[in-house]
């Protein structure tokens, strides 16, 4: 038989990888065998690395598995479906629910933000009773999608194990996490200033004279819960001196976020007297207003609320409602440009990008009763 020239050789069809141990054939019916050992000398590393990204496995430095994928591509093999190059322009953005306005805002920045730069977002809502955050985050990598937002997740939830995004990094995949921060990822994050949004609402609602404000929010595991608790505490202690723990035992009550869980909060903080609620999220100060009605109380005249997020059609409430506004356009596009980053090899440091809020005054907040000589 004569022997192939060298060069036609090297000329071959590019050849396939397959199963996952390792073996490698070429797309031509002729045998080639290439050992573990081949890529492991290409790239440098040892044949331990090489299986490690041949399966997918985490503990890999991006670096290292990058010096693998070329590897495989210097010698001329195509590289098994899950490694390859994460180039169709589509990218993940999970979100909550829906039902609160302010995600479809934040879906809509991000969406246009990524078609502009021409990337086609992908949107996965996690539902009750639906598909869960590993389970969305799962279907997307297997769509081989090119990077993933997050949107108040898993890593906004103290209690969660933390361990499913540095899985996630060591598959390979980008991603940015926004609302929520934990030190455990190595990742970068996008959140609006939670503590600074408590200060504006407390400091506007202690010029109109009131002295007894309560605060309505969610479940203390989340971190933007224990931000607005910690900006919230601080603000009563520097307006009217008010010890730290009477403040959280006396005026903060958690519930759901919610129109319901607005109601069943602001019903708590009434009974103690409060003539002000600030509330997580515009939903619950709905939820509050309704609350104070079912007494007969009148927004603002008897009581005044304080939302959080200004979301669509807050504006046109009955009152239009006084809120903290949630800067989702700097927020969203900043995830993008994030993203896109990661994606091109430039990786942001673990890091967090904290962005300002502003208070919007509308109908909902008057001054405190007994103190109607003020504007």
């Amino acid at each position: 038989m004569t022997q192939q020239p060298a060069a036609a050789r090297s000329n071959a069809r590019t050849r396939r990888l397959v199963g996952g141990q390792g073996e490698i054939r070429p797309v031509q019916s002729n045998p080639v065998t290439t050992r573990l050992a081949d890529i492991a000398a290409q790239a440098g590393v040892s044949e331990a690395t090489v299986s490690r990204v041949l399966n997918g496995k985490p503990g890999v430095a991006a670096t290292t598995r990058q010096a693998v994928l070329a590897a495989l591509d210097v010698l001329g093999y195509e590289r098994p479906v899950r490694l390859r190059q994460r180039s169709e322009g589509l990218v993940g953005l999970i979100t909550p629910e829906l039902d609160n306005p302010i995600f479809p805002a934040l879906t809509q920045v991000i969406g246009q933000a990524l078609t502009r730069q021409g990337y086609t977002p992908i949107l996965a809502t996690q539902t009750p009773g639906g598909s869960t955050e590993d389970e969305l985050t799962e279907m997307l990598v297997d769509r081989g999608v090119a990077g993933i937002i997050f949107v108040s997740g898993l890593h906004a939830d103290t209690s969660a194990d933390m361990q499913r995004y540095e899985q996630l990094r060591g598959r390979g995949v980008p991603f940015v996490l926004v609302d929520g921060f934990s030190p455990k990822v190595q990742a970068p994050f996008i959140s609006p200033d939670d503590r600074a949004a408590m200060a504006l609402a407390v400091t506007h609602l202690a010029s109109l004279g009131h002295t007894s404000i309560g605060l309505a929010l969610g479940p203390k595991r989340f971190v933007p819960v224990q931000r607005k608790i910690e900006g919230f505490v601080r603000a009563m202690q520097e307006q009217f001196g008010l010890n730290p723990a009477d403040v959280e035992q006396r005026l903060i009550q958690h519930s759901l976020y919610t129109l319901e869980g607005g109601q069943a909060a602001a019903s708590a903080l009434m009974d103690r007297g409060c003539t002000a609620i600030v509330c997580a999220s515009d939903m619950m100060a709905l939820g509050a207003i309704r609350a104070a009605r079912q007494r007969g109380l009148e927004v603002p005249t008897d009581i005044s609320v304080v939302g959080f997020d200004d979301s669509a059609l807050i504006a046109f409430t009955d009152p239009p409602l006084t809120t903290v506004r949630k800067p989702v356009p700097a927020m969203g596009q900043a995830a993008v440009r994030t993203l896109l980053e990661e994606i091109g090899g430039t990786p942001a440091p673990h890091s967090e990008f904290v962005f300002m809020p502003e208070l919007v005054v509308r109908g909902s907040t008057a001054s405190a009763p007994g103190d109607r000589n003020r504007p």
